[in-house]
């Protein structure tokens, strides 16, 4: 059970670097994006998508966890202003 387990991960592991392959290697026009009057430079669209989708995953954490740490800040003030 356990190598069949492992097996079935390493499929789809395989399986989704065929699909970033794949979606690599058809998105190679380039494009310049524009950003508050700022000009970035010529850049494929899959790897814009790939740095937006890193920015993203690192940007989501950590507001959860400054959000998460002003909630509980904020909770002990009202326990202690009691």
């Amino acid at each position: 059970m356990r190598n069949f387990k492992r097996m079935l991960l390493g499929v789809f592991a395989l399986l989704l670097v065929l699909v970033v392959l794949v979606f690599v290697l058809e998105n190679q026009q380039s494009v310049s994006l524009s950003f508050l009057g700022w000009a970035g430079p010529q850049l494929p669209i899959a790897l814009v998508m790939v740095f937006a989708l890193l920015v993203g995953m690192v940007i989501g954490p950590v507001a959860g966890w400054v959000l998460g740490l002003l909630s509980r800040s904020s909770g002990r003030r009202r326990i202690q202003s009691r």
